[in-house]
């Protein structure tokens, strides 16, 4: 993985657990249920922004270097129709 790559998906990882920590804490306190909601929404949206990094560094990285050889890439082709439609499930 990239370094900078790598730094901000960390950065992005810490970011949400602290959303998860606030979460907990608006269930704990029995906060308004759309308040709740709505910061669940946030962090599904941050957890998507950080497939997305993935996502970006993987095509960049592995699916370039896999897609050179023939046997790589019909794994490569695999793997990312198997995220696709694991994203369309969503």
């Amino acid at each position: 993985m990239k370094k900078d790559v790598k730094q901000r998906i960390q950065r992005r990882l810490k970011i949400i657990e602290g959303q998860v920590r606030g979460l907990q804490k608006m269930v704990t306190e029995d906060k308004y249920c759309i308040d709740v909601i709505t910061q669940s929404s946030a962090i599904r949206h941050s957890l998507g922004s950080v497939e997305d990094l993935l996502l970006e560094n993987h095509l960049q990285t592995h699916v370039k270097e896999q897609m050179r050889s023939k046997k790589d890439a019909q794994k490569a082709t695999k793997e990312v129709m198997k995220v696709y439609k694991l994203a369309k499930k969503k």
